[in-house]
């Protein structure tokens, strides 16, 4: 009998700590602030150190995955995927075709949302890091100003199943207004 009690006690102690985990896990999600601001670095940082800096995007343990994100570089102009921390085998691929699982071109509408001055939200389905499923996301894409080549693009996503793209679009004018958002 002692040690079915036992046995019980530690089962409740591993599962409340297990929730506890899960709870701190979705508690560190990246947010829509982080994403733009984040990308907008990353463009600035390819602008000065142009392609050189690409190897930089493809370190999963870099400064450029954060929470639940990260920033992933490709070129809308010649269909290739430039860099990526958690999908290298990406990496120099054609990406132009991928989908998610509803049909969207996601690269296609990468490039046109990141080929407007601000930048721009897209909504796909795809795997979020450590879950091991599909999760809507939501990413913001930008053109990085890059000398002696055109079409590089920068993107970060999160992952939030209730945000709308109206509540991204309208933050982002708040955010490209430097009288109403002076954080960059």
């Amino acid at each position: 009998m002692k040690f079915g009690r036992t046995f019980v006690l530690l089962a409740m102690v591993a599962v409340g700590a297990t929730g506890q985990r899960v709870a701190a896990a979705e508690g560190d999600a990246a947010t829509a602030e982080e994403a733009v601001n984040n990308v907008r670095a990353a463009a600035k940082f390819l602008h000065d150190k142009g392609s050189a800096g690409y190897a930089e995007f493809n370190n999963k343990d870099g400064k450029w995955v954060w929470k639940d994100s990260y920033v992933f570089v490709y070129d809308c102009r010649r269909d290739r995927m430039m860099a990526h921390p958690m999908r290298p085998d990406l990496v120099g691929k054609p990406v132009m075709q991928i989908t998610d699982n509803t049909g969207r071109f996601i690269f296609k509408e990468l490039c046109k949302a990141g080929s407007d001055a601000r930048g721009g939200w897209v909504e796909y389905v795809w795997q979020k890091p450590g879950a091991g499923r599909l999760s809507r996301k939501l990413s913001y894409a930008l053109t990085a100003d890059m000398s002696f080549t055109t079409g590089i693009q920068v993107s970060a996503g999160i992952y939030d199943e209730k945000i709308a793209l109206p509540e991204l679009t309208k933050a982002l004018e708040k955010m490209s207004d430097p009288t109403k958002y002076q954080a960059l």
